[in-house]
């Protein structure tokens, strides 16, 4: 989820019922905190929760390193990443990677919980690959070297994002361990998230890509699983003005050609279920500011209004 949930995303969320949101991976290399992508990364101003940093590496020293800078600069919670599938990431020993090597994994751990005096929790993938889902070994290596909390993606590093998440090991790992266990991984409706807390017994869900152009997953699945009730999908004036507060705040945030740029992706996402022929997302992306943007997007809305307008008209 790096380069998805910033500042703005994270904002959104948590107004939208997310339990806690968790900072986009930082790097745990300090020759690249002053970068722009970094320093974007790190902010966290006017924030409301609790502040949870992910912090990504493979040296447990600079690990430790990144923890103490990120709780001086405000962390509540510190979040180690190996769950990361990138290659980028990997081929750095970083992120889901480090499933490969348990005595690595638990000489970052250790160094991490006593670097810092907030809580460190932890988010894993199911293994490496299907012939070698450790999931439950680091699970346990984990809660033995002081980590608070442990989420889960239902899927090896090996798979990528390809094929269905299995909840079969996020299960194992729920009964191997007596620390809280997150199940991610296809959260991506109220139902689905009840299945999945009924079938592993985890304590909780994490919701990833289900929430790109849907924050309102959230408030959905709290009153789902506390009603057994579905909320009414959000109006197509909620939509608009959610999504250009969102925009807003992203142009904000970023500022000039960046903002334009990234608000592209996010567009994108809401939008999917309206533009399936991408003919108003190729308009968009062709728009260099933002006032324009913000145009274009107030314009399709009102052209979404008047076409339900006119089909419903008839039947009235």
């Amino acid at each position: 989820m790096a380069g998805v949930t910033d500042r703005p995303f994270r904002q959104l969320c948590r107004k939208m019922g997310a339990g806690l949101v968790v900072s986009e991976m930082l790097s745990s290399n300090p020759r690249v905190w002053k970068t722009a992508k970094s320093m974007h990364r790190m902010d966290h101003s006017g924030e409301k929760g609790i502040r949870s940093v992910q912090i990504a590496g493979a040296d447990p020293e600079l690990m430790a390193q990144a923890a103490r800078f990120n709780v001086e600069n405000g962390a509540q919670i510190i979040d180690i990443n190996m769950g990361c599938p990138a290659k980028k990431v990997n081929k750095k020993l970083a992120g889901s990677a480090l499933l490969q090597y348990p005595e690595l994994v638990e000489s970052i751990v250790q160094a991490v919980v006593n670097a810092v005096d907030v809580p460190v929790t932890l988010k894993i993938r199911t293994g490496w690959n299907t012939e070698n889902r450790n999931g439950t070994d680091i699970a346990r290596i984990a809660e033995q070297n002081g980590i608070q909390s442990l989420a889960v993606h239902g899927r090896t590093r090996a798979c990528m994002y390809r094929g269905n998440a299995e909840y079969d090991t996020i299960k194992a790992i729920k009964q191997a361990v007596s620390i809280p266990v997150i199940a991610n991984g296809d959260i991506t409706s109220p139902e689905k998230a009840r299945d999945v807390l009924e079938y592993t017994g985890a304590d909780g869900v994490m919701v990833g890509r289900g929430a790109q152009g849907n924050p309102w997953i959230f408030k959905q699945i709290q009153h789902f699983l506390e009603t057994s009730e579905n909320l009414p999908p959000p109006s197509l004036s909620e939509q608009h003005r959610v999504m250009h507060e969102h925009v807003v705040n992203v142009h904000n945030f970023y500022g000039g050609i960046m903002g334009v740029r990234i608000a592209r992706k996010h567009v994108g996402w809401y939008l999917a279920e309206h533009d399936r022929e991408n003919q108003f997302r190729r308009t968009f992306n062709g728009l260099e500011q933002a006032d324009a943007q913000l145009d274009a997007l107030d314009n399709y809305f009102q052209s979404l209004h008047d076409r339900n307008e006119r089909q419903v008209s008839p039947a009235a």
